[in-house]
């Protein structure tokens, strides 16, 4: 078996065929498979991308940031809202999105990050949360949501088998749809060649978040949406618990305004909160990152001391499908960002180098770069603590001690507001773990509908 003569004259032209230089040592599968590697990796852009690695992001200058006009959580006419996005779900337009690509590595766990529990005391893992979620979706409005799952090459074959043991947490399977993310191979920084990381296989990296979309549209998912009538798409990220899967309240503003982009924010803490900002530049919604918004603009405030910036992105969307579908087409129009990273690589020699400093250029997609494509746009406010608890760390904030605590926060909160008398330690913060199934109630209103007044709180609690 020999490289195709078609691919070797591709890889001379670019410069790219010492990664034929080990090929008498491959056994025939190692050679298939980087054979598939490199006749899907475009050498073209990838040349243009090495061409732009001294090319640094700059942010725009003050002057063309403003704040957005932003809808609060307690609108007027939420019950006006809520009515138009509850019509939607029962028409079967809307599908959700959770963005799984990544491992739990700083939590110390190997395995997909939505396999992680953090139910307080279900023990239930972030992947089930959100799948029951989807599933109360369909029980209430009689329309089951499709339930996409992005993958990454890492996390595939394991997520795929943990819902199928799981018999789909209760789905149904024909509902539920995997996809993986896109990857991109690393580059030299000096010379622009690629790394390999083995043998006969290059070093890829997921393309990042905003690969999504363009993963999405490759699967061919994105056309079978539109084909099944889907005309909106929910998007979230796995280590957020707290998200309201396709909230109606925000449905219905993003029908109301034709939005292509909606997008809820979370008011910033602090004005240097690790939040991605989401801001007005040149009159298109954007989102600058919290360590590209100039200190003058970050702490900026208005007359009554508020930050006059203080819309922070918990990576929660709604999309038109049709939106996606255009921006989508072709190669995408979303932007490469270009990262200097330290990868271990596999040498002239054949033995593997872990280098001391920076050595290589990776490259990805953001999401957040879909919004100023959008020409109708929506930015609707959430809090934190009914809507955004994210796992990241293993201690310290967005750690599973907070996490936990916030789910047993979000169901104290419901069963107070629904006059049941909830035991409190001196930080007035709840006496003992509580916690709320999806299939018992979505919201507060549904919680107050369905429990027992008369429930008395004497320790830790799971409503079920």
């Amino acid at each position: 078996m020999t490289p195709p003569s078609e691919l070797r004259q591709k890889l001379q032209r670019y410069r790219q065929e010492h990664v034929l230089a080990g090929w008498d040592r491959l056994d025939t599968n190692e050679r298939r498979g980087l054979i598939d590697q490199l006749e899907n990796i475009d050498l073209e852009r990838l040349a243009e991308l090495y061409a732009e690695r001294e090319h640094t992001y700059r942010p725009p200058e003050s002057s063309r940031i403003k704040p957005l006009d932003i809808v609060p959580a307690d609108a007027p006419d939420n019950a006006a809202m809520r009515a138009a996005g509850e019509e939607a779900l029962r028409h079967g337009e809307v599908a959700t999105l959770v963005v799984a690509g990544g491992q739990g590595s700083r939590l110390g766990f190997e395995h997909p990050k939505g396999m992680y529990l953090v139910g307080p005391i279900s023990r239930k893992s972030l992947f089930q949360i959100h799948a029951e979620k989807v599933l109360a979706l369909g029980r209430r409005y009689g329309k089951q949501p499709p339930f996409l799952v992005m993958t990454s090459p890492a996390t595939d074959a394991e997520t795929r088998q943990f819902f199928a043991e799981k018999n789909y947490f209760g789905l149904p399977r024909e509902e539920v749809f995997f996809f993986c993310q896109g990857t991109m191979p690393a580059l030299d920084l000096e010379t622009g060649k690629l790394l390999l990381e083995a043998p006969g296989r290059l070093f890829l990296s997921p393309d990042g978040h905003g690969g999504t979309l363009t993963a999405l549209a490759k699967s061919g998912l994105l056309e079978r949406l539109r084909q099944r009538g889907i005309r909106h798409l929910f998007y979230f990220q796995v280590d957020n618990p707290l998200v309201k899967v396709a909230d109606p309240i925000f449905l219905g503003r993003h029908l109301s305004e034709r939005s292509e982009a909606s997008s809820k924010i979370v008011p910033k803490q602090g004005p240097k909160d690790r939040l991605g900002n989401l801001v007005l530049v040149d009159g298109r919604c954007t989102m600058i990152e919290y360590s590209d918004l100039p200190d003058s603009l970050a702490n900026e405030r208005d007359a009554n001391g508020r930050l006059r910036l203080w819309a922070g992105s918990p990576a929660i969307h709604i999309f038109d499908v049709d939106f996606l579908a255009r921006v989508t087409e072709g190669a995408g129009l979303l932007p490469f960002h270009i990262a200097r990273k330290k990868v271990p690589y596999l040498d002239d020699k054949g033995q593997t180098v872990q280098p001391q400093k920076e050595n290589a250029l990776k490259f990805e997609r953001f999401i957040f770069d879909v919004l100023p494509l959008a020409e109708r746009w929506l930015v609707m406010e959430t809090s934190h603590r009914e809507e955004f608890a994210p796992l990241k760390n293993a201690e310290g904030a967005d750690s599973p001690k907070t996490v936990e605590a916030a789910i047993t926060n979000l169901a104290a909160d419901w069963l107070t507001r629904a006059g049941v008398q909830v035991p409190r330690a001196a930080n007035g913060e709840p006496a003992m773990a509580l916690e709320v199934s999806p299939l018992f109630a979505l919201d507060a209103d549904e919680f107050a509908r369905r429990v027992d007044r008369n429930t008395r709180i004497e320790g830790p609690a799971y409503f079920s």
